[in-house]
C-alpha cells in the first residue's frame, strides 16, 4: 500500500526535528572534568543527571602488546577469567563466589561489569542505575571483581580448550587466515602482530594470569572516565572505592613498564597467496598506518574517507564496485593506536576476478597517493563526517567511548567540542600531503587467499 502523502510528509519532518535535537545536544558544550588523585589515578567525567544512569569504565596499560611472545593471548585470556569467580574478601560478608554466583550477583543487582583487552589496553566498564544504594552495591561488587579474581584453574582448563577449539575453527574460514597472514607481515615481530595460538594457550596458566594483574593492573597507571547523573566529589568516592582492592605497584613511586618498541616501515612490498578452496577470493592490501596523536589525524581521517572509508561514495567502491562489478564491497581504513597500526584495504570476490581487482584496487590507491582528492570530494567527505557526528555521542555509552580515548590518548579536554572546527579546518593540500606521507603503495604487503589460479 502507498503511504499517505501527508504521512510521509509528517515522517519526513519528525525525522528533520530528531535530528535537529541531536546535533544541537552533540554541538553545545561536552564539559569534560578531569583530576588526579593520589595513587596518580587520572579521572575524566561528564556529569549527565538526565538519565539515573552511570556508565564507567577503567583502562590499564596491560594489553596484548605486552604478552610475552611464547603467551600470545595472555592479556585476552586475564580479562574474560576475571569474570570467573571471587576470591573470599577482607570484609565478613565478602564470601567467595564461583561464576555462577558472580554472575547471578549483576543479575541481582540489575547491573553488568565486564572486562576485554586489545592490543594496547585491558579495559573493565560497569554500568548501573545511579540510585544510591544500588550504585554502591554495584561498585562494591565491581571493586571485588577488579581487584578479588579467582582465576580458577579448572575453569581455566575448560576455557583454554574452548579457545583452542575456536582456533582451529578459525583456520576453515579464509577471511581469518587472511587477517592472520596479513598481520603478520605488516608487523613483522612487532606485538601488534602476534597471534594467539593452540601453543601460546598451552604455556598459559593461572599463575601468569596473577603475576600480569600484580604488575600492570595497579592504580597509578589507570585511567577512569565516567558519564551519568553523578557529582565530581560522588565520583571521585566512586573510584576510590573502586580501585580500593588493587594492589599498589611495589611501594613507592609508579614504575613504567618495559618499553614497546614502535612498528617499523615497511622496506620493501611482499606479496602472500594463499591456496584456499573458498567461494571467494580475500584480499588485504595495506601497511603500517600512524599514531593516534599524529598531528595529521584529521587530514588522515578525510583523506581515507574519501579513498576507501565513506562507503558507496568512496573512489575504491566507485571503481572496483560501481564501475566494473567486481565486489560487492570494498574499503580501507587506519587503525591509530599508541603505535602506528595497519592501513589496510580489504575487499572479496569471484576467484576469477582476483587479478582484476587487485589492479584495479592498486591502481586507485596509487593515483590518490600522487594526486590526491578534488575539492568536490574532500567537501562532501567534511559534510559526511561532520553531519554524522551528532551520533557518534547520542548514547552514554558512545559517549563514554569518546570519553575514553580522550583519556587515554591524553586528547585535549574540549576535543569533542573542536572536533567539527578541526575537520572542516582541514586544506586540500593537507590531505594531499598527509596521504602521501603516509603511504607508500610501492612497498605494500598483499595477501590474497583463494582458490589457486
Amino acid at each position: 500500500m502507498e503511504m499517505n502523502p501527508m504521512y510521509k510528509m509528517l515522517r519526513l519532518v519528525l525525522r528533520v526535528l530528531l535530528l535537529t535535537l541531536i546535533w544541537q545536544e552533540a554541538s553545545a558544550a561536552i564539559p569534560v572534568q578531569q583530576w588526579t588523585q593520589p595513587s596518580g589515578l587520572r579521572v575524566y567525567l561528564v556529569e549527565n543527571p538526565a538519565i539515573a544512569m552511570v556508565d564507567l569504565q577503567i583502562d590499564f596499560d596491560a594489553g596484548s602488546r605486552r604478552d610475552p611472545p611464547a603467551q600470545a593471548g595472555l592479556a585476552s585470556a586475564t580479562a574474560a577469567m576475571a569474570a570467573k569467580g571471587l576470591l573470599p574478601g577482607a570484609e565478613a560478608a565478602d564470601a567467595a563466589l564461583d561464576e555462577n554466583g558472580l554472575s547471578e550477583a549483576w543479575a541481582d543487582l540489575g547491573a553488568t561489569f565486564g572486562a576485554s583487552a586489545s592490543a594496547d589496553r585491558m579495559s573493565f566498564w560497569l554500568r548501573s542505575l545511579a540510585y544510591p544504594d544500588l550504585l554502591a552495591r554495584a561498585v562494591q561488587l565491581a571493586s571485588r571483581q577488579l581487584g578479588e579474581p579467582a582465576f580458577p584453574d579448572a575453569v581455566w582448563q575448560r576455557e583454554r580448550e574452548r579457545l583452542g577449539a575456536s582456533i582451529r575453527e578459525s583456520a576453515t574460514r579464509p577471511a581469518s587466515v587472511a587477517a592472520r597472514a596479513f598481520a603478520e607481515a605488516v608487523y613483522r615481530g612487532h606485538p601488534y602482530g602476534l597471534q594467539t595460538t593452540e601453543a601460546s594457550l598451552a604455556a598459559i596458566g593461572v599463575a601468569d594470569m596473577r603475576a600480569l594483574y600484580r604488575r600492570l593492573i595497579v592504580p597509578c597507571r589507570a585511567s577512569v572516565s565516567i558519564v551519568g547523573a553523578v557529582t565530581r566529589e560522588q565520583a571521585d568516592a566512586m573510584v576510590r572505592k573502586l580501585v580500593a582492592r588493587l594492589v599498589p605497584a611495589g611501594g613507592a613511586g609508579c614504575p613504567a613498564p618495559d618499553p614497546v618498541p614502535e612498528v617499523a616501515a615497511l622496506a620493501q612490498a611482499q606479496e602472500i597467496r594463499i591456496a584456499f578452496d573458498s567461494a571467494q577470493s580475500h584480499l588485504l592490501i595495506g601497511q603500517p598506518g600512524f599514531k593516534r596523536d599524529d598531528p595529521d589525524f584529521f587530514a588522515l581521517t578525510l583523506g581515507n574517507h574519501i579513498l576507501g572509508g565513506g562507503g558507496f561514495v568512496s573512489r575504491l567502491t566507485q571503481e572496483v564496485r560501481e564501475k566494473r562489478g567486481l565486489s560487492y564491497s570494498v574499503y580501507s581504513y587506519f587503525s591509530p593506536a599508541l603505535h602506528a597500526g595497519a592501513f589496510t584495504i580489504g575487499l572479496q570476490t569471484r576467484p576469477d576476478q582476483a587479478a582484476q581487482a587487485l589492479a584495479v584496487s592498486r591502481e586507485v590507491l596509487e593515483r590518490f597517493v600522487a594526486d590526491g582528492p578534488t575539492q568536490a570530494e574532500l567537501d562532501a567527505a567534511k559534510s559526511n563526517l561532520i553531519g554524522g557526528f551528532a551520533l557518534r555521542i547520542d548514547s552514554n555509552r558512545k559517549l563514554l567511548d569518546n570519553i575514553g580515548n580522550i583519556a587515554w590518548n591524553g586528547l585535549a579536554l574540549d576535543y569533542l567540542e573542536t572536533w567539527t572546527r578541526e575537520v572542516q579546518a582541514v586544506s586540500l593540500n593537507q590531505v594531499r600531503a598527509a596521504m602521501a606521507r603516509k603511504l607508500q603503495p610501492a612497498r605494500m604487503v598483499t595477501v590474497l587467499v583463494g582458490p589457486a589460479p
